[in-house]
């Protein structure tokens, strides 16, 4: 079975950095992508980022692109988020998910495979 364990969340003042790791286990095969999504209190989970595995390709949300990076070790099986210049409108449940078919990277549908969230919050 495929399992994800996102770590790395915790509090931090506007203009600060923090850096997420999504340690992946249980994939058979390489083709597979794994995406960062947030959850704010009383919203709905929106996409942040998500890396293929395949060719590498990266995908950000107009929000973050120039302040958050997105990347793979394969040799410690983890995803890390790189999140600089945060905002409090940054504050949320960051979830890691996965999908072996990659069609829409920030639709939640298209992941079959979730972690427990970590929580960031971000001080004004």
């Amino acid at each position: 079975d495929v399992q994800l364990q996102a770590s790395g969340g915790g509090l931090v003042q506007t203009g600060g950095s923090l850096r997420l790791s999504c340690a992946h286990s249980g994939f058979i095969f390489d083709d597979y992508a794994i995406g960062w999504f947030r959850q704010a209190p009383g919203k709905g989970r929106e996409g942040v980022s998500c890396i293929s595995n395949v060719d590498g390709t990266t995908y950000y949300a107009d929000s973050v692109k120039g302040r958050f990076s997105i990347s793979n070790d394969n040799t410690k099986n983890t995803v890390y988020l790189q999140m600089n210049s945060l905002k409090p409108e940054d504050s949320a449940a960051y979830y890691c998910a996965a999908t072996e078919k990659l069609v829409q990277w920030d639709n939640t549908d298209n992941m079959d495979y979730w972690g427990k969230g970590t929580l960031v919050t971000v001080s004004s």
